[in-house]
């Protein structure tokens, strides 16, 4: 038996199994190769991708459903800094992840070596931390150090640049268990005054509305909503990332708020007199013009990261802390607000204003992602791409289990869904639905070979209407109708592409096949793809223009052209 101590790279590997990792996604390459080469001898589950950044997405997806941390092994320069686009994903969502990268040899750092890239530097502004080893007695340390910045307060990825020399020299140091980082705390509970406040703000509300994001279903707050909106007789509204926290076919929820929310949510973020934002950022696409949004409501704020409080919107009360636990707290303090006639309210909007869409004219995707829904769709994960179909996706799927949503928000990540779905479906052992556009699945198509190989029970539903469909509707609404750079010609035959992978796939071009392709999907044990061609010039609808008001929002397309929006796509 060789009494050699371990070399750094398994080092690396025996610190991840001290963490319970059980897989890692990667691509390999010279200098991760004393860390593959320890792998061989690893119970964790190596997954050999097609690119780096599908790896990343993986990992974020086995993260989002899981709520362990994703981790990725690739190698340097290029490897690396494939990475990039993850790490950005994973940072604006909020979401665990540990990514390793290979390094050049210490004393080559700087002198363009073979394969070198600054990537501690590259990564700074797209993680929560970025290590550079430069002694393999540091390894157990840093180690122990990434995992618990991942995971603890607001989650995120920490990337971990380790040089060769480093991975393939000895490591004596000893396996470390306490972490002393001067300056990192995590807020937990409220302060009592801050409750009875809030407690106080509530009772004298008679509009109250609990807006819900990615951090109510980052801490598992629902149930503690939930029962908060109960206790209160006050409807939610969630953020797209705040899907599945509270079970969205509860007749307290009004479905999602923002941009492309519904319009009775929208109605309600207009008209209350309190909005309680739990786990939510305000960012800008539920603020629309912050100087008009909510400019008379009372403004309550759960968040662990207090760098959020005042960042956009100033509210009359901050709460820092952990949102399962500051409502759970907040629970025996508040009592039944007087909402009979906010009720009202709110139901006659939901009855005038429901979401709908043409019922002829040919094949709509709200069509094909309403019938998912009701055939089983709300049982299953769901991860999307971005764009029309990621919007048609959040307004028509109910999602009512926590971790079942998973779609990149603040990225806006195309190429996102595929590869989110394997790391998902890989996780949990659940059916994962990847719903993609036909330009956002093209990004990491490469990855069908993955979800082959791995055998994993995913589902692709490419929403094919042979456009960049939401560069197309902003076009369309404030551009004149001026096309650039939005149509999609070329696409190849995604069924026959399937089939080179070995992959069964099925197309659907009428509303009446529907049901029968979306029940033989769901009845393939392994991966399969369906291709729904669409009608090609459909606009997502409710609609707020970027940097408008709540009083802008369109209900349906309008007669005239729009002003050029101020944001973003």
């Amino acid at each position: 038996m060789s009494t050699r101590p371990p070399t750094g790279g398994e080092m690396v590997i025996r610190c991840l199994e001290r963490e319970g990792v059980e897989v890692v996604y990667g691509y390999s390459g010279g200098a991760a190769m004393p860390m593959f080469d320890a792998l061989i001898d690893s119970k964790i589950k190596f997954v050999l991708v097609r690119h780096e950044q599908g790896a990343t997405h993986m990992a974020d997806g086995f993260a989002r459903a899981s709520g362990k941390p994703g981790v990725v092994l690739v190698t340097s320069g290029p490897g690396a800094t494939n990475t990039i686009t993850g790490c950005l994903t994973a940072l604006m969502d909020s979401v665990p992840m540990i990514v390793l990268c290979g390094q050049t040899i210490s004393p080559m750092l700087g002198k363009d070596a073979f394969q070198e890239a600054d990537v501690t530097g590259i990564s700074y502004p797209v993680v929560k931390h970025s290590y550079l080893v430069k002694n393999s007695a540091d390894i157990p340390r840093i180690m122990k150090e990434a995992f618990h910045i991942a995971t603890t307060g607001r989650p995120g990825p920490v990337l971990i640049d380790l040089p060769k020399d480093v991975t393939q020299g000895p490591c004596t140091a000893p396996f470390v268990d306490e972490i002393r980082l001067p300056g990192y705390k995590i807020p937990g509970r409220c302060d009592a005054a801050l409750l009875k406040k809030a407690a106080q703000l509530l009772s004298k509300s008679r509009k109250p509305l609990l807006y819900v994001g990615n951090g109510a279903v980052i801490s598992g707050a629902g149930r503690a909503i939930q029962q908060l909106a109960e206790k209160l007789k006050a409807p939610i509204v969630n953020t797209l990332l705040g899907k599945g926290a509270c079970p969205e076919d509860s007749p307290l929820n009004l479905g999602m708020l923002g941009m492309h929310g519904t319009a009775y949510a929208n109605r309600a973020v207009q008209h209350c007199d309190l909005i309680f934002a739990i786990g939510a950022r305000w960012d800008d696409r539920i603020t629309g013009k912050v100087s008009e949004f909510c400019k008379d409501a009372v403004k309550l704020h759960i968040d662990i990261d207090v760098a959020e409080f005042g960042k956009i919107i100033q509210p009359d009360l901050s709460m820092p802390g952990d949102a399962r636990l500051v409502v759970e707290d907040l629970l025996p303090l508040v009592g039944p607000c007087d909402t009979g006639d906010w009720w009202k309210e709110l139901n006659g909007w939901r009855k005038a204003h429901p979401l709908k869409y043409p019922k002829k004219g040919g094949l709509r995707a709200q069509h094909v992602l309403d019938r998912l829904d009701k055939l089983g769709g709300r049982d299953c994960i769901i991860t999307t791409d971005v764009g029309q179909h990621q919007m048609w996706a959040a307004q028509f799927c109910l999602t009512t289990k926590n971790r079942h949503w998973l779609s990149s928000g603040g990225a806006g990540t195309m190429g996102f869904g595929v590869p989110a779905a394997i790391g998902a479906a890989m996780a949990t052992g659940k059916p994962a639905w990847a719903i993609v556009g036909d330009g956002g699945f093209q990004m990491t198509s490469c990855e069908l070979a993955t979800a082959m190989l791995q055998k994993v029970p995913i589902k692709i539903l490419i929403i094919n209407n042979r456009y960049l469909g939401m560069i197309r509707q902003w076009q369309e609404l404030f551009f004149d109708n001026r096309l650039s750079g939005a149509d999609l010609e070329g696409n190849p035959d995604f069924v026959k592409f399937a089939d080179a992978f070995g992959m069964p796939a099925k197309r659907v071009r009428r509303a009446g096949d529907v049901d029968k392709v979306l029940k033989w999907a769901m009845a393939q044990k392994g991966p399969c793809l369906v291709e729904a061609e669409v009608v090609k010039e459909d606009n997502v609808f409710p609609m707020i223009p970027a940097g408008a008001g709540y009083d802008k929002m369109l209900i349906d397309r309008p007669k005239v052209r729009m002003d050029k929006p101020t944001g973003s796509t």
